[in-house]
């Protein structure tokens, strides 16, 4: 249940609570560090990340008929204002269908980099439902697992 913010709040007035930006930031890297060690267990082309996976995925060839999961995502093209409004209209088909459709999260600029400073963009949780889907249907996280697997025989080696 969400609650309206009162008449008189003035959000470029209001107060940054360090504490909350901090938990914020928690809940940031833990999904982002426990999506890298799922995609070192299990091949991205054999994971599911959603129940509606096939539906995100169709829904996001036909609304992005241009996007090319393999590219480094441009971030100043998603950000625009054409990029904004394309990628809200998508996100709000979910609105009632996914947990924390709308909550921000780190996601690789390119599926062949690792996460790092400057390798990763903050977008909301749906953009990374659908881009990660499309790299993982395509196959380009599968690199991931099979790095690890090469790191484990090594290891024991």
């Amino acid at each position: 249940m969400s609650v309206a913010a009162p008449s008189t709040f003035n959000p470029e007035e209001a107060d940054n609570f360090e504490d909350i930006e901090k938990q914020f930031a928690v809940k940031v890297v833990q999904h982002m560090s426990t999506y890298w060690a799922i995609l070192e267990k299990v091949p991205g082309s054999k994971l599911r990340l959603t129940k509606m996976d096939d539906d995100i995925y169709e829904h996001l060839k036909t609304d992005f008929p241009e996007f090319d999961p393999a590219k480094t995502i441009d971030e100043d093209e998603m950000k625009s204002k054409t990029g904004k409004e394309r990628w809200r209209k998508f996100m709000m088909a979910y609105e009632k269908k996914v947990e924390d459709y709308n909550f921000g999260t780190m996601m690789r600029g390119n599926p062949k980099w690792e996460y790092g400073k400057d390798e990763t963009i903050f977008v909301p949780r749906m953009q990374f439902y659908a881009i990660e889907i499309a790299r993982n249907r395509s196959g380009l996280n599968d690199w991931i697992y099979e790095n690890n697997q090469k790191e484990q025989t090594e290891a024991k080696a």
